[in-house]
């Protein structure tokens, strides 16, 4: 498996399988957070359910299983120090934002599906999950710049 994961990409840049995979994924993820969006402005609030409950656990397995340990063995040691070389800087904001985004989306998410106590409830969604995918898009959007700052210009 590791031999497949660190083999050859297959976006025709410089990254191995495995970053060009985890991007893809991210980027799937963000297509159905966006979808369910659409879904629960259409009001087929059911399926938006589903359909968010998916995205948000492609991207927790993701980012929990490939880039929290990433940021800890490639970003974490040269923080404060690098923050302005190479990538440091965009992926330290990265991880920042989707943290919250992370913990925010899973909270919204558990608590449209019944699973946060009484006293954690929340009545105003859409204030909550307009500010999750906000972060979401623009965690998204600067996984997007690393991913080109590390494995475009090798940064």
């Amino acid at each position: 498996m590791s031999a497949v994961l660190g083999g050859p990409g297959f976006l025709g840049t410089n990254a191995t399988f495995h970053p060009d995979a985890t991007l893809v994924l991210i980027l799937t993820s963000s297509v159905l957070f966006t979808i369910g969006w659409r879904l629960a402005v259409h009001k087929h609030y059911q399926v938006h359910r589903w359909v968010q409950t998916t995205a948000a656990f492609l991207n927790a397995v993701v980012v929990l299983s490939v880039m929290v340990s990433s940021f800890v063995n490639y970003i974490l040691s040269g923080i404060p120090g690098k923050l302005l070389e190479g990538s440091y800087g965009v992926t330290t904001v990265h991880a920042l934002v989707g943290a919250i985004g992370l913990m925010s989306g899973v909270f919204v998410d558990l608590r449209g599906n019944g699973l946060v106590p009484k006293g954690l409830r929340f009545s105003n969604y859409r204030r909550f999950m307009r500010t999750s995918y906000t972060l979401y898009m623009l965690a998204t959007l600067a996984g997007v710049v690393v991913y080109v700052v590390v494995y475009v210009f090798g940064k």
